[in-house]
């Protein structure tokens, strides 16, 4: 039988045992502020435990889960050496795809892969995706940090996380759901979010050569600021959403764009129509469009275009619905309508104001 190797021999092979032990003693704090009262254990275990006896309150609880990164983002907060607000990303991007069915987040798991363990470094990333934990309202009840010298650079990394929600069976949305003469409720995205920065990062960084410590004038910041401004988490407030008003459907912008993405939730009988003229364009996206010669159609299909998340809900919950957000400091508006007919389809018009 072949021993395993000592730290030291693994540390010649690039893998520190004692760093990674530092990490984990310095992200303790932050994932102990990312608990829910049904988390049983610590840091530590080889599986994080969750009491299921909070879904005794359910009468026919549905498990609702999702994966996702945060894609080539991660370069960006390489290269500007921030990496506490990129668990934001993360965290956005699993759970609000779980609540756009109505699901209620209640746990997430992280992996961070990085060709070499900076404690420092991998505690940041931990402190953002606990924090932003906090703000979903799910527990962050486990995670693992691989090193992988000779396969990821010493100062890359790349994370992924999963997220289990519950949803009772008979309030879940979607398209069986969806009537005409629903009214589109648009929520304000905080800016690119998580996607389409391969597109972003070849327009800026790579053909024009802008460097991302320089200042944009229409941005009001510098450009690494703006591409680094962390993804808007929802979960709670579209709980809330479907809480207070009649929520037939939900559904999370995210790679494909605005229209690609909510013809996912759409029934095939039905269709929608949103206009353009019912939102400003921010300036980052109008700044992608001009910079790279990008065309309306290839921005709306990489980019969410300043709408993270949409809402199919009655026509008369829309004030209300509205109102709601706001106390959640989202903005919302009625961007559109659903009409018979159309296979399922999706149509922007018009032109930004």
């Amino acid at each position: 039988m072949t021993d395993l190797p000592t730290s030291g021999a693994y540390a010649e092979a690039g893998v520190s045992i004692e760093a990674a032990d530092r990490a984990i003693d310095l992200m303790k704090g932050w994932v102990e502020k990312a608990r829910r009262p049904e988390m049983i254990g610590g840091l530590g275990g080889f599986a994080g435990l969750f009491d299921a006896t909070a879904l005794t309150r359910f009468e026919r609880p549905l498990l609702a889960t999702s994966t996702d990164g945060v894609g080539t983002k991660v370069a960006i907060a390489q290269q500007m050496d921030v990496h506490d607000t990129i668990g934001f990303d993360l965290v956005g991007m699993v759970v609000d795809d779980l609540v756009v069915c109505g699901a209620e987040p209640l746990f997430m798991t992280d992996y961070i892969a990085t060709g070499r363990v900076v404690p420092e470094r991998i505690a940041a990333i931990v402190k953002g995706i606990a924090e932003a934990c906090v703000v979903a309202g799910c527990a962050l009840i486990g995670g693992e940090t691989a090193e992988h010298p000779g396969l990821l650079d010493p100062d890359e990394y790349d994370v992924a996380g999963a997220a289990t929600g519950v949803v009772e069976a008979d309030r879940l949305l979607g398209p069986g759901r969806v009537r005409p003469g629903d009214v589109v409720l648009a929520m304000g995205s905080s800016g690119l979010h998580s996607n389409g920065y391969s597109l972003v990062r070849h327009v800026l960084l790579n053909t024009a050569g802008w460097a991302l410590d320089r200042d944009v004038d229409v941005l009001g910041r510098t450009l690494g600021e703006e591409l680094l401004e962390p993804t808007r988490i929802y979960a709670r407030a579209c709980l809330d959403l479907a809480d207070g008003v009649e929520v037939h459907a939900m559904s999370h912008v995210t790679g494909g764009g605005l229209a690609a993405n909510l013809e996912r939730v759409m029934p095939v009988e039905l269709s929608a129509t949103l206009d353009r003229a019912t939102w400003s364009l921010p300036p980052v996206f109008s700044l992608v469009a001009d910079v790279g010669g990008v065309s309306r159609e290839d921005l709306e299909a990489t980019l969410n275009c300043g709408v993270g998340m949409v809402a199919l809900l009655a026509p008369e919950a829309a004030d209300v619905a509205i109102t709601l957000l706001a106390r959640h400091d989202i903005p919302a508006w009625v961007a559109g309508e659903v009409r018979e007919g159309g296979d399922g389809r999706v149509t922007l018009t018009g032109d930004h104001r």
